[in-house]
């Protein structure tokens, strides 16, 4: 039981850099420092845009308008944050 729970922390890591990963490219996009007509560029978006937005679409709609700063990649690392100590101090002690 406790690899399953090594599993998930480190599926819940790898998550919290491809957040990381996908505001700093939003970011770079935004700011035309890379060219999203590189099929390269685009493809790493489209995977980073289809695996994190699922999670940060309800956030997004439950947040209100900080004229155009976007913090819900920033509140969903603290819930992944949150839920990674909720396990580590309080499900992974009482494991066999």
């Amino acid at each position: 039981m406790r690899a399953i729970l090594d599993i998930v922390l480190i599926v819940l890591d790898l998550y919290v850099w491809l957040l990381i990963a996908s505001a700093i490219l939003s970011w770079l996009i935004a700011f035309n420092v890379v060219n999203t007509r590189n099929q390269f560029v685009a493809s790493v978006a489209e995977f980073l845009y289809r695996i994190t937005e699922p999670a940060l679409a309800p956030i997004r709609r439950m947040l209100p308008s900080f004229g155009g700063l976007d913090i819900s990649p920033i509140i969903l690392i603290l819930i992944i944050m949150f839920i990674q100590r909720v396990i580590t101090y309080y499900i992974y002690p009482s494991v066999f």
